[in-house]
Parts: C-alpha cells; structure tokens; sequence
C-alpha cells in the first residue's frame, strides 16, 4: 500500500458528518420569530450556516432589539437538542468513509467544529460515529476564538500530535474552509447539491484544494493527493 499523504483528517461535524443543518435553523427561524424577526428556514440557513448563534448574536439584537441572554441560548439549544435528537441522520456514506479511514490512518481523525460539545457528542452518537471519534473531539466554543479563526483546527492537530500542515481538513462552508486554510491544512470541500453547504464556487473562491459531491469518494481522493 502507498504512503498516505497526510497524517491526519480533521473532520467539520454539521453538514460533513450530519445531517443536521435544516434541522437547527429550522428551530432558530421558529425562535428568531417570536423575538419578531420572520425568517424562513431557508433564509435563516444562508445567514446562520456555517457560524454559531452565539457569534452573530449582535445581528440578531440589531434585527429584534432584544439582547440575547444566556437564559435565552439555553433555551435554544434545549428546544435544538430536542429536534436533533428526534430528527439528526448521518450524511450519506460518511460511516462507511470514517471507517475507512479511521483504518488508514490508525485512529488519527478528528472532529473539529464551531459547535458546543454536547450538540457534537449527541450528534455523534445518533449518526454512529461517537466510537470512531471518542477522544479526538474538538469544539470551537472552548477555544479563544472560533471559526472562521484557525483555533480549533491547531487544537485538533496539536491534540493528535501532528503538524497542521500534515493534516486534510473536511468542511463544507466557507467559514469552516477559511479556518481550515488559516491553520495551513489542506482543505477539500464538500459540496453536494442539498441545501446547507456553501457553492463549490464559493469554496474555491477562498483557497481548497478540490470540491467533492460524494462522501464514498473521499478515502479515494485523499490517498491519491499529491501534495
């Protein structure tokens, strides 16, 4: 077998593991609603993909002239968790490719998100994937500063020992594609044609190596990179 060429992948959770993005701004659009501000689903997830609540919640005061409390967070990720946990599914192929590569790579992948912890671990866990991720979880909430900052991605690299040069980084948004390439990884982006991921476009317009549509292609694409 040839050399792999890199020495970790450094994996986004919403939208590259799960399928979780209509699911949370669909409850977001409910609750930006009774704050007064009226979003589709659809309109919340061009505004909200790829970023947390708690980072845009100066736009969100600006829109309704409400503060957002803690209290009114919680409250959020509450009524987020409950739809997560009755609705989130794992993104097509993504099982059988962590397993492939958690194989490869002998256990060196990561999770690395904006996302708080417990959002990550029960999305994890309902997708399967809790086991092959166990201990390699990384949250942009427990960093000084989150994505599209580098800060989670060095965690994640410096929590597997490797360089982040050495490390492949999977994301679907330009926000998280940003970070990836701040962090000097090498960012392939996922993009199918479902709604909640940035435009192929969009992704090669702020540096990633290549654009892919199918997770099964992924173990392919990476092993045979030539960097």
């Amino acid at each position: 077998m040839s050399a792999f060429p890199f020495d970790a992948v450094l994996f986004d959770c919403d939208g590259v593991l799960v399928d979780s993005e209509t699911i949370t701004n669909t409850v977001l659009a409910a609750m930006l609603g009774e704050l007064g501000w009226r979003l589709t689903v659809d309109e919340a997830m061009s505004i909200f993909v790829g970023k947390t609540v708690m980072d845009e919640a100066p736009l969100i005061e600006a829109k309704t002239g409400v503060r957002i409390t803690p209290a009114w967070l919680e409250t959020f990720r509450d009524r987020r968790n409950a739809a997560l946990e009755r609705e989130v599914t794992a993104i097509e192929g993504i099982v059988e490719t962590v397993a492939a590569l958690h194989t490869r790579l002998d256990g060196q992948i990561a999770v690395a998100s904006g996302a708080d912890r417990v959002k990550l671990r029960l999305q994890l866990a309902k997708a399967g994937l809790l086991d092959d991720f166990e201990g390699r979880i990384f949250s942009g909430q427990e960093t000084p500063r989150n994505k599209p900052h580098p800060d989670v991605y060095l965690a994640a690299a410096a929590g597997l020992g490797v360089d982040p040069s050495r490390c492949a980084v999977i994301e679907d948004t330009v926000t998280g594609a940003t970070a990836g390439r701040a962090a000097g990884a090498t960012v392939f982006g996922y993009s199918p044609s479902e709604k909640g991921h940035s435009s192929k476009e969009a992704l090669r317009a702020v540096g990633v190596a290549d654009v892919f549509e199918e997770m099964a292609h992924l173990p392919a694409l990476l092993a045979g990179w030539q960097r």
